[in-house]
C-alpha cells in the first residue's frame, strides 16, 4: 500500500501538471466556468496544482478562447488545442508533444476538490522509473459504492490495476460486509513515450462497454500503479455533483 509520503528526490524528476479545460461538456455545459463557492471551478483545479511544489510548472489546456481569457487574466500559462479531441487525455498529449517533462500528471478541469496531497502521493509514485503509468485510489463510501458515475478500482498487492468498473467491485459474494472497496480518483501521471502509445492506439472494447479510457492500458498491457490517498474528491459531472461539492466546501470554510 503505498500511502502519503513525499520525497526530496522527487524535485530531480521533471513534472508538469496538464489540466485538460473545455466548455462544450455534454452533460453539465461550461462547467469548468461555473462557480463553486464564489469561484469558478477551473480556478479551484488551477490553484491545488500549483500548490504542489513537486510540479515545474502547471498547463491549462484548452480549445476555448472564454477559458483562455481566464487564464490571461489570472497570468496562468495555457495552450489552445485542438477542438477535434475526443478526450482530455488527447488534449494533455497534443501539450506534450512540445513541451519537455520527464512525467507529465492530468489533472482534470473537473477536479474541484483536487488538493495538493493528490498530486504529492501521485509523484511519490512515479519516482519509480518502473511506472509508466499512475493514478489514485481511495477508500470508497457507502455513498459512492452503487454509485455508477464513482468508479471502482481492485488493485493487486503490488499496486497494479487489476480491473477498473462503474460496477461494484469485488463483488462480496456471501454478503458479510467484510470486503474493502476502493474508489477510482482522476488523477494520472504519464510518461511521454506510454502517453504517445495510448493516444495511437485505438479505442478498446472494455474502454467502449464502461466508457473508461484507462482501460485501453490494461487491454494493451500496460499496467496502471495506483497509490492510496485519504482524500476523496467528487468530479463533477451533473448539477447534483455540483451541488455536492458546494456543500462539502461551504461546510469546510465554516
Amino acid at each position: 500500500m503505498l500511502l502519503y509520503a513525499p520525497s526530496p528526490d522527487t524535485r530531480r524528476m521533471k513534472a508538469i501538471a496538464i489540466i485538460p479545460a473545455r466548455l462544450a461538456s455534454t452533460r453539465l455545459p461550461r462547467k469548468v466556468l461555473r462557480e463553486i463557492a464564489g469561484r469558478p471551478m477551473l480556478v479551484h483545479v488551477y490553484e491545488a496544482a500549483r500548490a504542489c511544489s513537486q510540479l515545474r510548472d502547471v498547463i491549462v489546456a484548452t480549445d476555448s478562447e472564454e477559458i483562455a481569457t481566464l487564464c490571461r487574466q489570472n497570468r496562468w500559462r495555457c495552450c489552445l488545442t485542438s477542438p477535434a479531441h475526443r478526450s482530455g487525455t488527447d488534449r494533455v498529449h497534443e501539450v506534450a508533444r512540445t513541451v519537455e517533462a520527464d512525467v507529465y500528471v492530468n489533472v482534470q478541469g473537473d477536479e474541484p476538490m483536487a488538493r495538493r496531497e493528490h498530486l504529492d502521493v501521485l509523484l511519490r509514485l512515479m519516482e519509480s522509473e518502473n511506472v509508466a503509468v499512475g493514478t489514485l485510489k481511495t477508500p470508497c463510501s457507502a455513498e459512492d459504492l452503487g454509485n455508477p458515475h464513482a468508479v471502482k478500482v481492485v488493485t493487486a498487492l503490488d499496486s497494479r490495476a487489476l480491473y477498473f468498473s462503474r460496477a461494484t467491485i469485488p463483488f462480496d459474494r456471501d454478503g458479510r460486509g467484510q470486503v474493502r472497496h476502493y474508489k477510482h480518483l482522476g488523477f494520472y501521471a504519464y510518461r511521454k513515450a506510454t502517453l504517445d502509445a495510448f493516444c495511437a492506439w485505438p479505442e478498446s472494447e472494455l474502454e467502449r462497454s464502461e466508457r473508461l479510457e484507462q482501460l485501453r492500458f490494461l487491454e494493451n498491457g500496460i499496467a496502471i500503479h495506483v497509490a492510496e490517498t485519504p482524500f476523496d474528491t467528487v468530479g463533477v459531472d451533473t448539477e447534483d455533483d455540483l451541488r455536492r461539492v458546494e456543500a462539502i466546501m461551504r461546510a469546510r470554510s465554516k
